[in-house]
């Protein structure tokens, strides 16, 4: 099993959100960077990065942030980064800084043909992220619920040939309740990817 500390950032700060509620958020630390080298010390082997500002912006807007956190721990483990990802030079631009995976959420859903380009041009370096309520997708930093199945959605995105599936259950994230096994386990078994 590979435990992947996160980094959730807002405002150029480390925090957590109640189920996605920017208003609903608490500060862990002032230094991204320093938070990363925590992690690092603390022997992790990857680093998961969220732009949360981002996610709602749909662009980037903590990559000052990001690039600390890069110049600090990229070249010593694997960094990956998720929020407001929505076009292929943003995707290259943050490959070139340094990150080794991307991940794509909201334009996954909205514009599979993205997610497909992105594949294709960036083979090896894009997972998917999906966020779910009841078993349904959810978009745009979790305010929009779809009427997509999420087993179905990840089948769909593996077929394109995304590396991997960060799935998050909105229904528990930054509760302290631990995961929904069931759904994670149900997802898990019916893909070949990670």
């Amino acid at each position: 099993m590979l435990l992947i500390p996160a980094i959730d950032l807002k405002d150029g700060r480390c925090v957590r959100l109640k189920q996605g509620d920017m208003s609903e958020s608490t500060t862990f630390g002032e230094d991204p960077a320093a938070m990363a080298r925590r992690w690092v010390d603390a022997g992790a082997r990857r680093l998961h990065l969220v732009d949360l500002n981002g996610a709602f912006a749909g662009k980037p807007v903590n990559e000052g942030a990001i690039k600390a956190i890069l110049a600090e721990v990229g070249d010593e483990i694997p960094v990956q980064l998720g929020g407001g990802i929505r076009d292929l030079d943003t995707i290259e631009r943050y490959l070139d800084d340094g990150l080794s995976y991307i991940i794509i959420g909201t334009a996954a859903v909205k514009n599979p043909g993205f997610l497909h380009d992105a594949c294709t041009a960036f083979g090896g370096h894009i997972i998917v992220g999906l966020d779910a309520k009841d078993g349904k997708v959810a978009t745009d930093g979790w305010s929009k619920l779809t009427g997509h199945e999420v087993v179905d959605q990840a089948q769909k995105f593996q077929d394109y040939g995304v590396e991997g599936v960060i799935y998050t259950d909105i229904g528990r994230d930054g509760m302290l309740s631990g995961i929904n096994i069931e759904a994670t386990v149900k997802l898990a078994q019916a893909l070949t990817i990670p």
